[in-house]
């Protein structure tokens, strides 16, 4: 009897779990020898977008640099969630800074590696977008300005989560938080305040910017291993929806992440010294209130009449962002 081929089409899907591709086509996430470098047993939240962002991440930084890592980590809920006092699930050296100065500890950590002759053991240096654009944005643009050899990761999930979800510089307009006007004809944060940090990134032409989402494991992991293949300062802004500070159902963190990217309000692109190399493109465009209805900080844009003027507002800064950064192939 003649043999066939047998073709498994799933394994084009490079899902999570695949277990049919060969081992060098799998993610990390995928492969059994992965790291677990963010390990069982955090008390972050049910569908917690940071936990699985610093996950994907590091343990793409782990396998890229043969575990010869180290990674300073700022206050915030990552932090707080990973090692409550005594315990940890970090498996890897790391070091918890002050809110506002982990740039400069990851700095502190590359000079002392240097003066020792450890080229092998490279830094990373990790926070949140209030730990980020507000509160160490002094020391990251030093060690941007520097060009420290420093690869440092933003977990954006738009507020002060640990705090109380109080409103932060990467907020974005018309949001709910708990210091933003609860009440009024525009309740919600504001228009024209607030940083794009993967910009402001760019503007210092440092080596590599990108931005991802742990919608995108593929390609998330990748530029973290393209990340840490150069010397120099690097920057890569992920975006982990937050379902507790957003008031969304756990179990759509992957898809609010996925919408915010196919909206183009969360545009996917990489940069090096100051210039867009490459984009994500858009599969399959939606509405911007496809991205917005799921969460509660953003209800109070609908109901009975819905404030279609605002909702307009938002829909062309998602038109403006797919203008700028070419996310949808025109010739397609």
């Amino acid at each position: 009897m003649e043999q066939t081929v047998v073709k498994f089409y799933q394994t084009g899907t490079f899902t999570v779990g695949n277990r049919l591709l060969k081992p060098d086509q799998r993610s990390v996430q995928a492969n059994t020898e992965r790291n677990n470098s963010l390990n069982s047993g955090h008390r972050a939240c049910q569908g917690c977008g940071e936990a699985l962002g610093a996950r994907y991440a590091i343990d793409a930084a782990m396998k890229a640099t043969h575990g010869q890592l180290i990674a300073a980590n700022a206050t915030g809920c990552l932090e707080v969630f990973s090692t409550p006092y005594p315990e940890t699930s970090w498996q890897m050296p790391w070091i918890h800074s002050l809110f506002g100065n982990t740039a400069a500890v990851a700095t502190g950590i590359a000079a002392a590696m240097r003066v020792k002759g450890r080229s092998d053991v490279r830094v990373v240096a990790q926070g949140g977008d209030g730990g980020t654009t507000d509160i160490g944005f002094g020391c990251l643009s030093g060690m941007f300005e520097r060009n420290d050899d420093v690869l440092y990761i933003c977990y954006d999930n738009e507020a002060y989560m640990n705090t109380g979800v109080q409103r932060s510089s990467a907020t974005p307009p018309t949001a709910r938080t708990a210091t933003t006007m609860p009440v009024g004809p525009h309740p919600g944060n504001v228009f024209g305040q607030g940083k794009n940090m993967p910009q402001l990134a760019m503007a210092h032409e440092i080596p590599y910017v990108a931005t991802a989402t742990v919608a995108d494991l593929r390609d998330l992991e990748y530029k973290v291993t393209k990340a840490m293949s150069i010397r120099g300062a690097r920057y890569i802004h992920i975006f982990v929806p937050c379902p507790l500070g957003w008031g969304a159902a756990s179990h759509d963190t992957i898809r609010l992440a996925r919408l915010a990217t196919e909206s183009g309000i969360f545009p996917v692109f990489e940069a090096e010294r100051g210039e867009v190399t490459g984009s994500s493109k858009i599969r399959r465009r939606v509405p911007i209130e496809d991205y917005l209805k799921p969460q509660k900080r953003f209800a109070h844009l609908f109901g009975k009449d819905p404030d279609t003027v605002t909702i307009a507002r938002l829909q062309a800064m998602a038109d403006r962002n797919i203008r700028r950064y070419g996310l949808i192939d025109e010739e397609k």
